[in-house]
This record gives C-alpha cells, sequence and structure tokens, in this order.
C-alpha cells in the first residue's frame, strides 16, 4: 500500500505536497479549502500552477494525491436549505478537485436526520444521494476526478455504516465509472467489521468484495479506533494503540490485493508532524 498521511495546506495548497515529502509520504490526502466552511474564494491561478508544477515534480514519489469534501456537506438532508447549501459546496470541492488535477473526492455520505423511522429515513437519504451526485455528475461532464464514498462509523443517522448503504448508493450512480469507496478502518471497525484476526479480516472483506466489489475500492483511511467494535463511536486513534491493534494493520498491509492503494492517516497531529512519522514508521515495520 501506498502510505501516507492528510497534510496541512496552510502556507500555499502547494506546501501540503512538500511537507508530505519531507516525512516521507507516498500518497497524501489534502482538504482544498476550510473544511468548516461552506464556500471559499476562488483558487488563484498561480496557486492552481504552482500545486500542479509541485505535484509533477513529486509524482514518481508521491500518488494518488486526493482531496476529502468540507464536513458540512450532507446530501441525504431532507432539509431543503441544508440540501441546496451541500449540493453547492459539492461542486465547488468538484470544481477545485479537478482545477488542481486531484485523481480523487472523499466524501461523507451525509445524515438522512429521521430518527423515529431509520429504516425509511436512510432509504430516501441513499435516493437523494444518488440524485445530486447523478445531478453532479452532468455539471462536471468531461471531469476525470473521482469521487469516493467513506465507510461510515454510523453514529446517530449517518448513511454509510453497512457496505450495503454504499453499494445502494452506487447502483443509482447513472455514470458508474465515476464513482469509487474510501475505507476508512476505523469508521468501518466501529460499525462491526472487525479485521483483528486472520478469520475476522477474511469474513470482512468476502463481504465487502460481495456487497460492493473490490474494483470499487480506490482508497484507505488507516486509522486505529478509540472505540471498541460495533460502538459506532468516530474517533481516531494513533497505529496500534488503540482496539484494532497491530495486528488488524499488519493483515491489511500485507494484503497483496491493495498493494498500489493509497493509504493515508487521518490520526491527531501536531504542527511538526511528528505523529504522522512515528505512525508511518510503526506501519512500515508491519510489513512482512
Amino acid at each position: 500500500m501506498r502510505l501516507g498521511a492528510h497534510m496541512p495546506i496552510g502556507g500555499g495548497i502547494y506546501k501540503s505536497i512538500e511537507r508530505g515529502e519531507g516525512i516521507g509520504c507516498e500518497s497524501i490526502q489534502i482538504f482544498t479549502k476550510s473544511n468548516r466552511q461552506w464556500t471559499a474564494k476562488p483558487l488563484k491561478k498561480e496557486d492552481i500552477e504552482k500545486f500542479i508544477e509541485t505535484k509533477k515534480k513529486y509524482e514518481s514519489k508521491i500518488f494518488p494525491i486526493f482531496a476529502h469534501t468540507s464536513y458540512l456537506i450532507n446530501l441525504a438532508s431532507p432539509e431543503k436549505e441544508t440540501y441546496d447549501k451541500s449540493f453547492n459546496a459539492m461542486l465547488i470541492e468538484l470544481e477545485r478537485a479537478e482545477a488542481l488535477e486531484l485523481s480523487y473526492l472523499v466524501y461523507h455520505p451525509g445524515s438522512h436526520l429521521d430518527k423515529k423511522n431509520p429504516k425509511t429515513g436512510s432509504e430516501k437519504g441513499i435516493k437523494r444521494i444518488a440524485k445530486a451526485i447523478n445531478e453532479l455528475h452532468e455539471k462536471t461532464e468531461g471531469y476525470k476526478v473521482m469521487i469516493c464514498l467513506e465507510t461510515m462509523a454510523g453514529q446517530g443517522t449517518n448513511i454509510g455504516r453497512k457496505f450495503e448503504d454504499l453499494a445502494q448508493i452506487i447502483k443509482l450512480i447513472t455514470d458508474d465509472s465515476r464513482i469509487g469507496v474510501c475505507y476508512d478502518t476505523c469508521h468501518s471497525f466501529a460499525a462491526g467489521y472487525d479485521i483483528r484476526t486472520e478469520k475476522a479480516y477474511n469474513k470482512t472483506f468476502e463481504e465487502f468484495e460481495s456487497v460492493i466489489g473490490f474494483d470499487r475500492l480506490i482508497v484507505f483511511h488507516i486509522n486505529d479506533s478509540v472505540g471498541e467494535l460495533n460502538r459506532r463511536k468516530d474517533r481516531h486513534e494513533h497505529i496500534g494503540k488503540g482496539k484494532i491493534g497491530k495486528a488488524g494493520f499488519k493483515l491489511l498491509l500485507n494484503d497483496s490485493r491493495f498493494k498500489d492503494l493509497g493509504g493515508t492517516l487521518e490520526t491527531p497531529k501536531g504542527k511538526e508532524l511528528a505523529e504522522d512519522v512515528e505512525n508511518l514508521k510503526v506501519l512500515r515495520s508491519l510489513y512482512d
């Protein structure tokens, strides 16, 4: 697996690549704007050019380079104002990712918000997500960037806890060549998908292959979990210090099916990125 981490973009979006190279990343994830704001000033031409220039400089070392959308976006929302704002924000995210020539855009499916009728709420939310993505695809015809639905922990009314949720969304996408999946190890563990033993690991990925298919699995988020299995708690922990433990990551990293996929850390870190350096060291020590 091409291991790396989510890199900050402060001081210039191109610096994310330089930071990644500086700590030995083989892939990186970034936000192309503040992840806590709906909109952003358009990217300046010189910023786009500098980013692409830096990306090409390190293209043999760092790939894929991909983005994550704002956490505010909720295309599953039944509330018109939120849905409309989310649609427009997602369009901005796609436009920015395409301008920067990024491969993928990772996206949290969203929350249906219907606590009284979770089954019906989920079904309606899935349809809203698919409708939005189909319309976004129409507005961005010819774009190369692919939306990757992320596996979720399942807290609240979030969609994406079950592999079936993502499979249903994908089934409703007209141009399914532009849709993939990001597997988050912490989220999926919190949702009940165990990878700590060979038996559990095989069961989880046999189910993934059966329900979604490995052809849809594009990137990984590599995070240990603060919470126990199936607790639906979305809290990331440093590698080997959480409830998944080193054994689960050893199985994942030595799985030849995922050899060339990007796997980025989203674990807590300080400005100097020392935690990323240590986590990458731990992960690489697990290779056979």
